[in-house]
């Protein structure tokens, strides 16, 4: 009896043993799948889904699939506190986090105080690695950097430059057009006016009329593509045609397919597109044979995705360990080429550079990079 009580207490412990050794390793991907920036959520989605099948595929890691969990923020910051409440309930240690800067930065709250490892693809938003989070990094660039560049580039391209500076009243926007105001001012430009719509606004003719009366010759957007797109579509249609540049929101054929022929020459900061690197052609031949084209910040969650596969790899499934060997132990090999990190979590390589919208001659639109 007692022999045959030990032995089903091995078998249970032995079973438990097992059921944790080969537990899935779950990967939070907190996006928004809805709302104004639902386009780059997608983007986000798609490439951490493409990054888990192509590491599944080879086995995985530590011998472990790696699995997704999705959360909606919806570009909204409560429902990104509670989206990553949700992820942390669920036991989730790292997360491929969120996009808009005004969603990231309260969840940023949750993932510290539940030790979770969070990299964004897309936050720019310089506090999102200043507030002291040890866990929290990104692979993008800081708006500090960003603006500072389009700053630069106005100065240095457009004649007697007379600039208007309009923002979307998000916390990305804002914080994007107020760098490039401060950039503009230091090199003794000032602009026009600095101006705030609403992201859900439709009729943009009171800001048009502005523009008109201002004389602006430039016109610098902080904000996402869907007010941008709708703009310049009514800036066309009333004939008012201005230098029109923005950040690495536009980097979304939404834009394109809003403002039609009106997007021919606008023009965005972003960091080089990753679609160019030879190194990635088949990835990206996978991409667009699924149906999907790797744009913009899909390359970027696949690179998350990478760091976190190759972080567990090394050093178990321990957030903080992790974290501390991604920024001590760079550069690392990923899709966007070689990353390593600063002491706040920031890539300490990969500059911004300016890209021009146009339209190809099957009639579909596309940014390429500007050459001086």
């Amino acid at each position: 009896m007692k022999k045959a009580l030990l032995t089903t207490v091995a078998a249970i412990g032995l079973g438990a043993f097992m059921n944790s050794a080969w537990a899935d390793i779950k990967i939070g991907v907190a996006i928004p799948a809805t709302g104004p920036s639902a386009a780059i959520g997608a983007q986000i989605q798609h490439g951490a889904e493409m990054a888990v099948k192509n590491i599944n595929d080879k086995g995985g890691v530590k011998g472990e699939k790696l699995v997704i969990e999705i959360v909606d923020d919806a570009s909204d910051p409560k429902q990104a506190v509670s989206g990553a409440n949700k992820l942390a309930g669920d036991g989730v240690e790292f997360v491929v986090a969120h996009y808009n800067s005004g969603a990231a930065l309260p969840a940023a709250t949750v993932y510290d105080e539940n030790g979770m490892l969070a990299i964004s693809a897309g936050v720019t938003n310089p506090k999102l690695t200043e507030s002291g989070y040890p866990l929290q990094f990104r692979v993008c660039g800081r708006d500090d950097q960003q603006g500072s560049f389009a700053g630069e580039f106005i100065k240095k391209h457009v004649p007697d430059p007379k600039v208007m500076i309009i923002h979307d009243k998000t916390a990305y926007g804002i914080g994007i057009a107020e760098e490039v105001k401060k950039t503009l001012n230091k090199l003794g430009v000032t602009e026009l006016s600095f101006d705030g719509v609403n992201v859900e606004d439709k009729d943009f003719s009171a800001i048009i009329a502005k523009m008109k009366q201002s004389g602006a010759n430039v016109v610098y957007f902080g904000g996402l593509y869907t007010p941008a797109g709708l703009m310049l579509r009514q800036m066309a249609e009333q004939k008012v045609k201005p230098v029109y540049i923005g950040g690495d929101a536009f980097a979304s054929n939404e834009l394109a397919a809003t403002a039609q022929d009106a997007v021919i020459g606008v023009m965005n900061t972003f960091n080089a597109d990753p679609r160019a690197n030879k190194d990635n052609d088949e990835l990206v031949k996978t991409f667009r044979a699924s149906g999907f084209e790797p744009e913009a910040f899909t390359l970027y969650s696949y690179a998350v995705v990478q760091l976190i596969a190759e972080g567990i790899e090394t050093q178990g499934q321990n957030p903080q360990k992790v974290a501390q060997y991604l920024k001590t132990k760079g550069p690392f090999k990923t899709v966007l080429g070689p990353l390593d990190f600063t002491e706040k979590g920031d890539p300490k390589e990969g500059g911004f550079v300016m890209n021009r919208w146009y339209k190809a001659p099957d009639g579909s639109y596309n940014y390429s990079e500007v050459k001086d």
